[in-house]
């Protein structure tokens, strides 16, 4: 049997309500008819999920998407439409590892996304970069979780011997759960992204690890030393989290951040860099819809 048709039948069953909400029909199934691959992926198609946690990472997306519509789950926004044909949905997650937790949840369970691409803004880490750099998350790890060894009443506090600790995820399909110390970048994504990385011409564009936790580090001292320990690229509120999540339900995932600030070189905090994370996230979008989502367009023969 065809592959691609094979892969259209299994996506089929999982993806049907998501696919009648995207507005996408069933495909003919009649026995020996050549039918056009394309309509197999629009029957069985998945909504590529892209998050920012606020309007600054969010608005040019949103608008930039054919045939919107605006849904809430909760108290979490998202906006669905299509991006060069096909179905995507833009996602404010709000601030914060709970936030982007539960938003990424109710993304995954209501639009069953065929991959989630998180992004926006960071602070730097790594003394090598600066405002306006972009890095790409080949690894992502939650830079608030530590353990410590005991130590008695009066003998002080030791944040530098604090040590990384490991987190347990569970996959939702098998209920067996692993101990994960990061989330590695879906290696379709890393490429798409690394394809168009000339389009962003403000800084440069590098694979790096992204921390995350409910923190905004100013002390310089910390921030290179979670560069040391941790080999964090930059750091901000929500990927780690989303990444959890992601990797629960086995969801390709890939972390995008360009560095607001770099306290490191004393580069004060600029707003306006959301529009640039937005603007390249869409040209790594177009590139994954291109050659990763739709490469399937030649014609097919199907048979019973």
């Amino acid at each position: 049997m065809n592959k691609l048709f094979k892969k259209a039948l299994t996506l089929f069953a999982v993806a049907s309500i998501g696919a009648v909400m995207m507005g996408a029909a069933p495909a003919n199934t009649v026995n020996n008819e050549t039918i056009p691959a394309i309509k197999l992926v629009e029957a069985t198609q998945r909504p590529l999920l892209i998050q920012g946690a606020m309007d600054v990472e969010t608005e040019i997306m949103m608008a930039a998407l054919e045939n919107p519509e605006d849904i809430t789950l909760g108290v979490w926004k998202y906006t669905t439409g299509t991006l060069n044909g096909y179905p995507v949905v833009i996602s404010r997650t709000r601030i914060g590892m709970v936030n982007a937790a539960a938003s990424t949840t109710l993304a995954i369970e209501h639009f069953n996304p065929v991959a989630i691409i998180n992004q926006g803004t960071a602070g730097g880490h790594d003394p090598e970069l600066h405002k306006y750099d972009i890095v790409l998350g080949k690894e992502v790890v939650n830079m608030g979780a530590f353990k410590t060894d005991f130590t008695e009443k009066g003998e002080g506090i030791h944040p530098t011997a604090w040590k990384p600790m490991t987190l347990e995820i569970v996959h939702n399909q098998t209920g067996e759960w692993t101990e994960v110390g990061s989330f590695p970048a879906d290696e379709a994504l890393l490429a798409a992204a690394n394809s168009v990385k000339d389009t962003h011409t403000k800084g440069k564009v590098v694979e790096g690890t992204v921390g995350s936790a409910d923190e905004w580090n100013k002390e310089i001292d910390r921030i290179l030393w979670l560069n040391e320990t941790l080999g964090t690229s930059a750091e901000e509120m929500e990927t780690a989290a989303a990444a959890q999540i992601a990797a629960t339900y086995d969801i390709p995932f890939l972390s995008i951040r360009i560095l607001s600030n770099n306290e490191v070189h004393k580069e004060a905090y600029d707003r306006t860099t959301g529009e640039d994370s937005q603007a390249f996230t869409l040209q790594v979008a177009k590139a994954y819809i291109n050659n990763y989502l739709l490469v399937e367009t030649e014609e097919v023969t199907t048979t019973k």
